[in-house]
This record gives structure tokens, C-alpha cells and sequence, in this order.
């Protein structure tokens, strides 16, 4: 299997598995090694005394973060289970005018439930 279609393919197991663990440390290894080519890259212009700093080091990774967020939210935010069959869009488009008007009175006639509760006093 080819390695980063593995890991840029969402597991649709839920929860927290041993696969979605293992890509996520495989992710991280890789994020790091890329911040580190890059800071050691960028050691070699004007800019190596502000990465010697802290917050140029953290304003680095942040910037490096930005464009990587999608590959590291591959598996935790998405929705992998299909709308219930009945709720589905489009299907309300595609019923003919006489279903339609068969739905619309389905209840036709159905009186109003009494006031819960006693109602207004």
C-alpha cells in the first residue's frame, strides 16, 4: 500500500485505534522533520538571530502549522456516517405530486392533543 495514501485516507473505525495512533505519531514525525529542514535552511539568512529566540522559533512552527492543519485533522473531524435513508436531501424534490399530496394529508383530521399540564389557569 502506497504510505501517504495510508495516511492521508481516513480510518472509519471510531474512537481512538492503534492505526489512528500510529498515523498521527507517523504525522507529527514528519511535521517535525519538516520544521527542523526548514529552521535549519533558514539558519542560513539574515533571520538566524530572531529563530534563536523563542518566539521566532514558535512564530516558525506556527506559520509551518497553518497549512498542515488539514493533515493532521484528517481522521478527528470528520463525519463518516451517512444521514438516516428518510432524511436524505433531494429526496423531498423527487416525489411526484401525487405522493406529495398524499403526504400533505396524511394527518388531515387529526385533532390537537389536549393542553398538557392543565393548560392556562
Amino acid at each position: 500500500m502506497n504510505l501517504w495514501r495510508w495516511l492521508t485516507t481516513p480510518d472509519p473505525a471510531p474512537g481512538l485505534t492503534t492505526t489512528k495512533l500510529l498515523k498521527l505519531a507517523i504525522r507529527v514525525m514528519l511535521f517535525a522533520l519538516m520544521a527542523s529542514l526548514v529552521s535549519a535552511c533558514l539558519q542560513l539568512t539574515p533571520l538566524r538571530p530572531y529563530l534563536k529566540t523563542g518566539w521566532g522559533s514558535m512564530l516558525l512552527v506556527f506559520a509551518l502549522y497553518l497549512p498542515c492543519i488539514k493533515f493532521f485533522n484528517i481522521d478527528t473531524f470528520t463525519n463518516r456516517t451517512p444521514p438516516p435513508v428518510n432524511q436524505r436531501p433531494g429526496t423531498a424534490a423527487t416525489l411526484t405530486p401525487a405522493q406529495r399530496r398524499k403526504e400533505k394529508n396524511r394527518f388531515a383530521g387529526v385533532k390537537k392533543a389536549p393542553p398538557k399540564y392543565g393548560g392556562r389557569r
